[in-house]
């Protein structure tokens, strides 16, 4: 049992993060905001495997323009992506935006930073100060410290702004490329202030790589209930980032939604081609929103016994298979019906 750090509750749409609230996890859109139609078919794709929260890149006005309309379609909550120009979050606002991602120490004249937060903080938009490894202020990039180090200190700095203007609706992340420098950063931070923290370890790779480098570093710091809402960034189509973030969080027991998919490495004993049917299993599956475990099996000698937790199986034989229910056979197949007799038991199932 993994006891969470607790933290401020903060409302995004109708998202909670923070404190009690499931971990969620988010995904970013790759497409080009102004692109209304290909913003909002990318959300709904990314919606339709679990997504339950989209950040936007705004990079200018006739992107912070089309918010407008992307707010009003948008099966899920919106996050602006802003950098530097104030007027570019205060036209997001204004547009229906459900919260914003701005470091507030780089949008100039406090005068600017008042005028956002005012907004915000008057329409209950929450803020993520996010910091990143790679673009830190000079004078701490000068100081004598770990990178982590430096990274919380940019972050308290982007606090003290927002908290002497009285604003408290605020998310927190620090991410690095090196796993190390992430998980020391979050450590570092989670004992300094209450407000809840988005994981995510950036620029973290292509598929493998990415989820490799995501794996260990959220799954690191979730065991130790740090964070409450995640982005595996990956580079790959964003629907990706959502399957494996909620994969991670699976594999920790801290949300069930979806399928768990298990299956045993391929030995000596196997008479079935493994490696395809746990890819057919997976992907027949993938978009079941079921909170149950499919397990495919080499033999029938050991596995629905070494799977009997799984809620159903397959166990591989001779030209056949075996399908099972927890740990108990409950019909034989040829090979070539083992995907659609497991459709059909499972769909059947009250499980």
């Amino acid at each position: 049992m993994i006891n969470r750090r607790k933290s401020k509750e903060l409302t995004i749409g109708n998202v909670k993060i923070g404190n009690d609230a499931p971990i969620s996890v988010q995904s970013m859109c790759n497409t080009d905001t102004r692109d209304v139609e290909a913003t909002l078919n990318q959300i709904n794709k990314m919606k339709e495997r679990g997504c339950e929260l989209v950040r936007l890149a705004v990079l200018n006005k006739d992107a912070a323009e089309s918010i407008k309309e992307i707010v009003k379609k948008s099966p899920l909550p919106l996050i602006a992506d802003i950098h530097f120009d104030y007027r570019l979050a205060i036209q997001c606002i204004n547009n229906g935006i459900n919260a914003l991602r701005l470091n507030p120490g780089n949008i100039g004249k406090r005068e600017n930073v008042e005028k956002v937060v005012s907004l915000a903080k008057q329409q209950r938009i929450p803020i993520r100060i996010g910091v990143n490894a790679g673009s830190l202020e000079k004078s701490l990039q000068e100081k004598d410290i770990s990178l982590a180090e430096k990274m919380v200190e940019s972050a308290l700095g982007h606090i003290r702004i927002l908290e002497d203007l009285d604003f408290d609706l605020i998310k927190v992340s620090l991410k690095s490329s090196d796993v190390l420098t992430t998980i020391e950063a979050y450590r570092l931070i989670s004992e300094k202030i209450p407000y809840p923290l988005h994981l995510g370890v950036t620029e973290a790779g292509t598929m493998r790589g990415g989820l490799i480098k995501s794996s260990v570093g959220l799954g690191t710091l979730l065991a130790e209930g740090i964070g409450d809402t995640i982005r595996v960034s990956l580079t790959e189509d964003p629907v990706e980032e959502v399957t494996a973030g909620f994969d991670i969080l699976k594999s920790l027991n801290l949300r069930q939604k979806g399928v768990n998919f298990v299956s045993c490495p391929t030995c000596g004993r196997t008479q079935i081609n493994l490696i395809e049917l746990a890819k057919k299993v997976e992907e027949k599956f993938k978009n079941l929103d079921k909170p149950i475990t499919i397990a495919t099996m080499g033999c029938a000698v050991n596995g629905p016994g070494e799977a009997k937790h799984a809620d159903f199986g397959i166990a591989g034989g001779i030209g056949e298979g075996y399908i099972f229910k927890k740990g108990e056979i409950i019909a034989r197949v040829p090979e070539n019906e083992l995907l659609e007799k497991l459709e059909e038991i499972i769909t059947k199932s009250s499980i």
